[in-house]
């Protein structure tokens, strides 16, 4: 297939790094594959470096130039399949191919759990000028068909997968203590960690306020990522006195020498989430997990089986779960051994590829 994705957001997080790892995938796979986004956005850099095919176009808000110039690429560059990821990208798809003699089939997937407005123009962008709904999560699809009514015939729910080759296990503790120490981390300390983008819907806050509760000198707090809510994260630190306790590491292209040196991994989030492949790269690497019920997270974060889930927004329950943890070999064990089979089982990337192959053959087969 001839598939085109569009992504207008110039942010950097999970959502655009499913997009780059499926595109490659699929062009193993032996599909033709490009990508179309803002010349600004650093998913555009990012996908050069990788050999990607990409196209920059000025697309970054909703204006007419943006229309024009996706209507007269498309137009030029015949395609099969547009697979659109944020809401400006989608509504300039589905105007561009609604105004084309001989358009591709529009597929939107969702990435997040925030809720979708309630028109008419919505409504005839989810159900009239989009052929199939991908959500990242069971919860998201749920959500658009409760909340707005979209048929469920439509939407299917495909969660991210990870390359299972990459994130794995380190189980000798002489091999964690090489990786912390190449990356300059603390060897003789419990490493609390998340990796997440900076934002405040991460729940970072949260969990900072949790670990200056646990109040151990045995332990260390490893923040990897970088985004808008950076300044104010290091504000806390510094109010906090933990400085020495914690260290921002920012972004880095490959985290999974970060995930392996951790012993403990938290995500806190409160809000917009699909199944955060951050937890599952977690799974992977066969760390317990403390998280939230946000979104689609409970589909594979099961309390007591595969992580410990606590409340949002609740720095004092956060810091009871990682204190439990930290205490309770057994039950780090138990959570780990259960997490890695769940992501070796189910969310290989190879998963995400054939299902994703199925949906974009199911809406071009389907009828206008």
């Amino acid at each position: 297939m001839n598939i085109v994705h569009t992504e207008n957001s110039c942010g950097w997080g999970g959502q655009e790094i499913r997009i780059l790892n499926e595109m490659a995938g699929m062009i193993a796979r032996g599909h033709q594959l490009h990508l179309l986004c803002p010349p600004e956005a650093r998913i555009y850099e990012v996908a050069r470096q990788r050999g990607i095919p990409v196209t920059a176009l000025p697309m970054a808000k909703k204006r007419p130039g943006g229309l024009l110039a996706i209507r007269r690429w498309l137009a030029e560059h015949p395609a099969d399949v547009i697979n659109s990821h944020s809401s400006t990208d989608s509504w300039l798809s589905a105007l561009a191919c609604a105004s084309l003699p001989r358009a591709p089939v529009l597929v939107r997937t969702r990435h997040i759990s925030a809720p979708v407005p309630d028109n008419a123009a919505t409504r005839w962008l989810y159900t009239r000028a989009t052929r199939s709904i991908v959500t990242t999560g069971e919860a998201l699809k749920t959500q658009l068909v409760r909340d707005n009514g979209f048929p469920a015939a439509n939407i299917v729910s495909v969660p991210t997968g990870i390359d299972l080759a990459l994130y794995t296990p380190v189980a000798i503790d002489e091999a964690r203590a090489a990786l912390r120490a190449r990356l300059g981390l603390p060897r003789n300390k419990m490493l609390i960690g998340i990796v997440a983008t900076l934002r405040s819907w991460k729940g970072h806050r949260y969990l900072i306020e949790a670990f200056a509760r646990l109040a151990r000198a045995d332990t260390h707090l490893l923040i990897v990522g970088d985004g808008p809510q950076r300044a104010a994260l290091e504000q806390l630190i510094a109010g906090d006195g933990l400085k020495d306790q914690v260290t921002l590491a920012g972004n880095q292209s490959d985290v999974v020498p970060w995930l392996q040196a951790l012993d403990l991994f938290a995500l806190p989030s409160y809000a917009n989430e699909g199944v955060p492949q951050a937890i599952l790269q977690a799974f992977a690497c066969g760390l317990p997990v403390v998280t939230t019920a946000a979104g689609a997270i409970p589909e594979v974060a099961r309390h007591e089986d595969t992580a410990l889930v606590v409340a949002m927004q609740d720095a004092a329950a956060l810091g009871a779960a990682l204190r439990r943890l930290l205490d309770d070999a057994a039950l780090r064990s138990r959570l780990s051994a259960n997490a890695l089979a769940q992501a070796r089982t189910h969310h290989g990337i190879d998963a995400m590829l054939d299902r994703m192959e199925t949906v974009f053959r199911a809406a071009l087969e389907a009828p206008a």
